[in-house]
């Protein structure tokens, strides 16, 4: 399937790289930033290579580097709710 918008592996991959480039900015080994997550290394190998991983899992890796708050506007409302109204509006 081909698309020009981004897709959900297109975020995840782009967000495990920016993950991996902050760890070796914080000069932290893949060991050591499991240990003082409490992710284990094989979820911290596979998200840094496959983008996959938990949420919990996510949001521990977050918290360890300071980036918990990056996930507070994820879902918030946002001040227009028009447009939204009309994708639950029956056109009979």
């Amino acid at each position: 399937m081909y698309s020009l918008s981004t897709t959900p592996s297109d975020v995840s991959r782009a967000l495990a790289e920016r993950h991996k480039l902050l760890r070796k900015h914080l000069k932290l080994s893949q060991i050591e930033m499991a240990e003082r997550s409490g992710v284990s290394l094989g979820s911290l190998k596979r998200f840094e290579n496959t983008g996959k991983i938990s949420l919990e899992s996510l949001l521990k890796l977050a918290h360890l580097m300071n980036r918990l708050e990056d996930f507070e506007k994820v879902f918030q409302a946002q001040e227009d709710q028009s447009g939204i109204e009309n994708l639950f509006t029956s056109k009979v």
